[in-house]
């Protein structure tokens, strides 16, 4: 990304806006909160929601991340909505209206002006049914409005030193599970535990999707051939099976996006 278009990014808006940044943690809302804070004469906030299919450790890290960089930060947590409790094919659009309405309704409430979220130019190539709700909602979102991809994000964000540069893409815990069936507590704390043993074990970004008594695990392509290794991958098994699973696959495509969708019916995953 070049100094012009992060100029662009800064005058967007004015010193007498209030902002506030619907954070996730992620590479593309850390950017744009991170810039918002540092670069602009604004007075920036960034809201982080925490729902149960929201694992606990995105959200420490987007408080840490906060914490870290001196920005102010706010975390809200929401039930689970019943309209997704049974993971329909719609649920990013049915979330998103959820979460952002919230979102509106805490900005009215403390006066902020501006909405912004972190959809980038490249999440416009992709199915996400979810960014209809955003236009619905009237959610700025400036790196998409001004052409801003992931990769040119990244680019930048190693450029400022900051860690969050190489993150994985990561997705809500409802992406790990089928379609039309009911959402059970346990269902999202064996993926969450798994997925987080995994990632200590050296293995980021790897998903690990349930289909009833099974846990079918994918993860980057050059990394299976590691994960696959005997002791590796015994240890992954022991650890899913002791958390309730009968059945622990690796899957030999890798990580896709949105693997659990049946007719793209939800967002990037």
């Amino acid at each position: 990304m070049d100094e012009e278009k992060l100029n662009m990014l800064t005058s967007l808006f004015k010193k007498s806006d209030r902002i506030l940044v619907a954070f996730s943690g992620g590479v593309d809302s850390s950017f744009l909160l991170y810039v918002l804070n540092k670069f602009t004469n604004s007075e920036v906030k960034g809201l982080t929601i925490k729902t149960p299919y929201i694992p606990q450790w995105e959200v420490d890290e987007a408080s840490s991340f906060c914490k870290k960089h001196d920005i102010d930060h706010q975390i809200i947590e929401l039930p689970f909505p019943e309209s997704v409790i049974n993971n329909p094919g719609d649920r990013c659009y049915r979330c998103k209206k959820i979460l952002f309405s919230k979102i509106s309704e805490y900005a009215q409430t403390e006066g902020f002006n501006i909405i912004a979220d972190g959809s980038n130019a490249d999440d416009t190539g992709d199915y996400r049914p979810g960014m209809k709700a955003l236009k619905e909602l009237e959610i700025h979102s400036p790196l998409l409005e001004l052409g801003i991809g992931k990769q040119e994000i990244r680019n930048k964000l190693k450029e400022f030193g900051l860690e969050v540069w190489n993150k994985p893409a990561y997705a809500c815990l409802l992406t790990r599970l089928q379609h039309d069936v009911k959402v059970e507590n346990k269902a999202l704390s064996i993926v969450e535990k798994a997925e987080v043993y995994i990632k200590e074990l050296g293995f980021p970004g790897t998903r690990v999707r349930l289909h009833g008594d099974l846990a079918r695990l994918e993860c980057p392509p050059t990394q299976i051939t590691a994960i696959c290794s005997a002791e590796t991958s015994k240890n992954i098994s022991e650890y899913i099976k002791n958390l309730g699973v009968k059945y622990v696959t690796i899957d030999i495509d890798g990580y896709r996006t949105g693997s659990m969708n049946s007719e793209k019916s939800s967002d990037y995953e």
